[in-house]
């Protein structure tokens, strides 16, 4: 009898054990956050709300961007990186983006974030670089991959 309880005891202890596991090393996590939409539809329709751009840089397949806009907290904001989904055939080739930002917020302070989209599904076969062209950014950016 004191041995099927101590079996017992010890089959919930492993399980109890083993419940606690994490599992983080399974989950693949994207080191540049969001990915950027390819649409048309959404390109030619979507309209962004008022912000400022402080800076962008591409590290790696990563485009960085910094901007501000008026606001609460800048909690509620949102910010989507939508590509045309047209490929200019020139040398090198290049693609047309725009950022959507949307901002429920009415107040009157200002505040800024940094966000990363992940470039990587901009990437066209058999180049090895692309140029940005951001609506609304002063320049287009050169993405090398």
């Amino acid at each position: 009898m004191k041995i099927s309880k101590l079996i017992l005891s010890l089959c919930c202890f492993m399980l109890l054990f083993m419940n606690t596991q994490c599992d983080d090393d399974d989950e693949v996590q994207d080191p540049c956050g969001q990915v950027v939409v390819i649409d048309s539809g959404f390109y030619d329709t979507a309209e962004s709300g008022f912000y400022n751009l402080i800076s962008a840089e591409i590290t790696e397949n990563c485009l960085n961007i910094n901007i501000s806009a008026s606001g609460c907290d800048g909690n509620s904001w949102s910010m989507v990186l939508v590509d045309s989904g047209a490929v200019a055939e020139s040398s090198p080739e290049q693609r047309y983006l725009k950022f959507v930002f949307t901002n429920p917020e009415v107040c009157l302070a200002v505040f800024t974030q940094e966000r990363t989209f992940d470039l990587s599904a901009l990437q066209v076969t058999g180049s090895n670089e692309i140029i940005l062209n951001i609506e609304d950014f002063p320049e287009p950016l050169t993405y090398t991959y």
